[in-house]
């Protein structure tokens, strides 16, 4: 079996893929009243405009509180890389890339770097923050901006849902800092990813927050283009932000969240329509991320007009009504299949030519789960890949035993994190590749069974794209099944390029952490109950 020609028009379509799309629009929204006339811009051009400082700063992280592995500390923020400094923090992420690109359309806006922490080892499967982690980073970045002497403007890359010790709402700390800095005249403006935990508490520090209206995350770029230009009107006094924030009460596990299918499709598209209908507004929905456990998770609104808070409240209550009114079917969900029926279904896809197929293992939040591999074995499912288990104690076991690439393998991997993992399962193959791969200078590749290979990792690594799996000797095209640690992100390449003709997403049995049966976590500062379903006679389905 070779898909190769396919694939390489999937994966051409998936490099080229435009960023923005067109959502479907609800029947039933009111007509707003003319809004007011926008100020008019400076009468003097660009070129000689009063030249503009901003500080960017990157502090991302989306923080499973209720992950196992300990506190996240600063030595887990710099094990991979060292802090960015000057011009190395435009490039810390797509919303800033975004911001920094739009900077450059203007003659006299210059972008000052602070020290910015990248890339924490275990990304989302980290746990808690430490409060001296928070300060460190957050006290380099202020020193840096006190350094720089006065600036215009401010720009926050957030993520919305890092947690940390001691600080109930640390996004809206950092917002609080930088105030305290900079005083009460200088505009503060931020971008989120729609898995944001966030309520009116940051608003009243910052002046506008810009969130991802797609996930996958492909406005990124965009939500920090539009950040650049609203701090420039904000520097230049050219937009006066007045803001309204709601929170509309309900709990979702992001493998609902996916954007492109009703409702949340339409949840967004209504946003999108308020923006385009009524100038100078914006509008901002943040869906939520459970597994902090903080005090203002679920889904979050926020809205912001020139200077017209009547507008504001009008949007913002019309958005937190529409979510409820969907939120029965927002909860709801996909269709999501146990992973023995995952397997079985894959074996027929496979055998009436319905493959390449996708399986997203979207509860795995440690990347060590193993009940789709045991079911692979046990039911004889060939040309799979499995992208990837996280076992650092296997990497270290063939390291110790001084394994080599073609050496015969016999190990159990996975399955030590509890029952939330699976047991472990013992693999009998070949060691077919020892080395860096999947952005990792050390990891394994085992063939096994008919035509299957197994990544292992030592971290969670979430692969969202086929030609991510061409490492070592492994060519994707070989392949029928691809099994990936991911609840939607897999959609960029395996499903909104064409490439997968069948795609399932796999539950894990039990309830706890990642499942979508959230009633089963232990929040201690958090009343489920006070938010849908769980005030409602519900299973959290």
């Amino acid at each position: 079996m070779t898909n190769a020609h396919f694939f390489r028009m999937a994966t051409a379509a998936a490099l080229a893929a435009v960023l923005a799309a067109c959502g479907q629009t609800p029947p039933d929204a009111p007509t707003p009243p003319a809004a007011p006339e926008a100020p008019a811009p400076p009468a003097t051009s660009d070129a000689v405009a009063k030249p503009l400082r901003f500080a960017v700063m990157g502090f991302s992280h989306e923080t499973c509180t209720f992950c196992p592995g300990g506190d996240t500390t600063v030595e887990d923020w710099t094990k991979l890389h060292p802090p960015l400094e000057g011009d190395e923090v435009f490039d810390i992420d797509p919303y800033m890339r975004g911001f920094v690109a739009a900077s450059r359309e203007y003659a006299n806006v210059e972008p000052i770097g602070l020290p910015s922490p990248v890339g924490v080892y275990g990304g989302s499967s980290r746990s808690w923050n430490t409060e001296e982690s928070f300060d460190y980073f957050v006290g380099n970045m202020l020193d840096a901006l006190k350094e720089a002497g006065p600036v215009d403007g401010v720009f926050l890359s957030l993520h919305g849902a890092m947690a940390t010790r001691g600080i109930p709402r640390p996004e809206a700390e950092v917002a609080k800092r930088f105030r305290e800095v900079v005083g009460p005249d200088v505009p503060i403006v931020a971008t989120f990813d729609l898995h944001g935990n966030e309520d009116g508490e940051f608003l009243r520090w910052a002046d506008m927050a810009f969130t991802t209206k797609r996930f996958p995350h492909y406005d990124s770029y965009l939500q920090g283009e539009r950040a650049l230009r609203s701090l420039v009107r904000l520097a230049r006094g050219t937009y006066t932000a007045t803001t309204a924030s709601r929170k509309p009460g309900i709990v979702t596990p992001t493998v609902v969240q996916w954007t492109g299918a009703s409702p949340a499709m339409d949840i967004m598209e209504r946003a999108r329509r308020w923006e385009a209908r009524v100038p100078d507004a914006f509008v901002s929905v943040s869906f939520g991320f459970p597994w902090s456990d903080v005090p203002d998770i679920g889904a979050a609104i926020h809205v912001m007009t020139n200077n017209d808070q009547e507008m504001a409240d009008e949007i913002a209550d019309d958005m937190s009504a529409y979510m409820n009114r969907l939120r029965e079917a927002f909860v709801k969900g996909p269709d999501i299949k146990m992973p023995e029926e995952a397997v079985r279904l894959s074996k027929i896809a496979r055998a009436e030519g319905a493959a390449p197929v996708a399986l997203g293992d979207y509860s795995d939040r440690s990347g060590d789960s193993t009940f789709i591999l045991r079911e692979v074995i046990d039911q004889n499912l060939g040309g799979v890949i499995i992208g990837s288990i996280r076992d650092e104690n296997a990497i270290e076991a063939i390291t110790s035993e001084g394994l080599a690439e073609g050496d015969a393998f016999d190990m159990e991997v996975g399955g030590f994190m509890g029952e939330a993992s699976g047991a472990p399962v013992r693999v009998t193959g070949t060691l077919a590749h020892l080395g860096p791969g999947l952005g990792f200078d050390e990891m394994a590749i085992v063939t096994f069974g008919d035509g299957n290979a197994l990544m292992i990792t030592p971290t969670l690594r979430q692969l969202v794209n086929p030609e991510q799996m061409r490492v070592g000797p492994i060519k994707p095209e070989d392949f029928d099944v691809f099994v990936v640690k991911s609840r939607v992100h897999f959609r960029r390449g395996f499903d909104e390029t064409g490439f997968a003709k069948t795609i399932h997403i796999v539950d894990a049995p039990g309830a706890f952490i990642g499942t979508t049966r959230l009633d089963a976590l232990t929040y201690e500062n958090v009343d489920l109950k006070s938010m849908y379903p769980y005030n409602q006679a519900s299973d959290g389905r």
